[in-house]
């Protein structure tokens, strides 16, 4: 008799908390930690509420960073091109090409017009 592979539903088994996927939970400890430095700043302040807030805030952040795709909506150029893929990864890529000081250039000879002399 020989042997069967079952099929079953391993989506979600990578996750913490069933809401946290690895890349989503460093990308959240990540804002969480940069959040923190203006918690420092506003504690120093006397305003650790607001501290609290900027980090809870930039933690979300990172949380639909790593999470969330891009959405199709076909008013934006970025989203039209870039739909249904990881923000992250758009992000990545936003950053290579700044780095590396790429340029467009965009020759149009139809904007030109020839004047005739009469």
């Amino acid at each position: 008799m020989g042997t069967y592979n079952i099929p079953r539903n391993v989506k979600g088994e990578g996750r913490i908390l069933f809401i946290f996927s690895t890349k989503a939970l460093i990308y959240s400890g990540v804002g969480a930690l940069a959040g923190g430095l203006f918690y420092i700043l506003f504690n120093l302040l006397g305003m650790t509420l607001i501290g609290i807030l900027f980090v809870v805030l930039f933690a979300l952040i990172g949380f639909i960073i790593g999470t969330f795709k891009v959405p199709n909506l076909n008013r934006f150029e970025i989203t039209r091109k870039n739909a249904g893929q990881n923000i992250d990864d758009v992000i990545k890529r936003i950053l290579k090409f700044k780095s590396k000081k790429y340029k467009y250039y965009v020759y149009d000879d139809c904007t030109k017009e020839e004047k005739d002399d009469e």
